[in-house]
């Protein structure tokens, strides 16, 4: 992920710029119909998803489809909404995957009118693809999303690209399945040929690899 400076006055300091902040509201206003963006604590960042970004999106998209539809539960997928955590301030993420209860949708505030979630208890899965800004996903939303309560969140790093301290020595491709036990995830990383453990999704039958490469 790309960080993008918002329009606004920028006053330079010793060659360093400024940011200027945006509000929740201001956000709204200039990036709710752009999926391209999402905003953390005011600052404003632009997705920029590659293509193979996109295809693993995509593909961890189609296999939780199909485990939705033969387990027969009223849940939907839903790609890059607004998740706009109501204890957190300044802050909007927009997940790669995102999977709702849809009995639960009624006690959203907004989602008669916008695709804006709320509330953790609406929320089954995420999965976050990653990119460049790598460090949102394996640090920040690991505990945004812990502390809402979401019980399962995947980081799908398929090109190795987060930080030794979450991934190890020497850095490689690699599916972090995050499961919330006690308010707090409980982290299981799956590479190469291993066999992915869902909690969520026990039927699901693919490897690390299949996912990371969305290999069909």
């Amino acid at each position: 992920m790309a960080l993008v400076i918002p329009s606004g006055t920028a006053q330079p300091n010793d060659q360093l710029t400024q940011q200027k902040l945006l509000t929740l509201d201001e956000f709204l206003a200039q990036y709710r119909v752009d999926n391209r963006y999402e905003l953390i604590d005011g600052e404003v960042f632009d997705l920029e998803p590659t293509g193979q970004h996109e295809e693993v999106a995509a593909f961890i998209t189609a296999k939780i489809c199909a485990q939705i539809e033969g387990i027969g539960l009223p849940w939907l997928v839903l790609q890059r909404a607004l998740l706009r955590p109501s204890n957190v301030g300044m802050t909007a993420f927009r997940p790669d995957v995102l999977v709702v209860n849809r009995n639960e949708l009624i006690k959203e505030p907004f989602w008669s009118e916008q695709s804006i979630l709320t509330l953790g208890s609406s929320i089954q899965f995420v999965a976050e693809v990653v990119s460049s800004n790598w460090q949102n996903d394996y640090a920040r939303k690991v505990e945004d999303y812990a502390d809402l309560g979401i019980p399962e969140y995947w980081i799908a790093d398929y090109a190795g690209l987060g930080g030794t301290l979450y991934i190890g020595k020497p850095k490689q491709p690699t599916l972090s399945i995050c499961t919330l036990v006690d308010g707090e995830y409980e982290i299981q990383q799956f590479r190469d040929s291993e066999m992915v453990v869902s909690p969520t999704f026990p039927g699901l039958k693919l490897t690390a690899e299949q996912v990371l490469r969305a290999n069909m």
